[in-house]
């Protein structure tokens, strides 16, 4: 009877280890790309600066810009109030 040797494996498994560590960060470069366009396409539409997607990125800030968002006066709210605002005023 022959015994298995599993020198190979040992030697593949730093490999393996490594290649996993290396597609684990790039699926998360990935997702962190695709988190900041998308603030910064929601930054954009609500008439901020594109820009401050790009917080995001920074620690404590991707807490706080979420809550700007949602409880904060958009520009283009504020935009949209001034022309209703001029509609309703009589023309003399």
């Amino acid at each position: 009877m022959k015994l298995v040797s599993f020198q190979h494996c040992s030697e593949a498994a730093p490999v393996f280890i490594m290649i996993l560590v290396a597609f684990g960060i790039l699926m998360g470069l990935i997702v962190v790309i695709i988190k900041v366009l998308i603030f910064c396409k929601i930054f954009s539409k609500a008439g901020y600066c594109w820009a401050l997607g790009l917080l995001m990125l920074v620690p404590i800030a991707n807490i706080i810009m979420p809550f700007i968002l949602g409880f904060g006066d958009w520009p283009i709210q504020k935009e949209l109030r001034l022309l209703k605002q001029q509609q309703e005023k009589p023309e003399a």
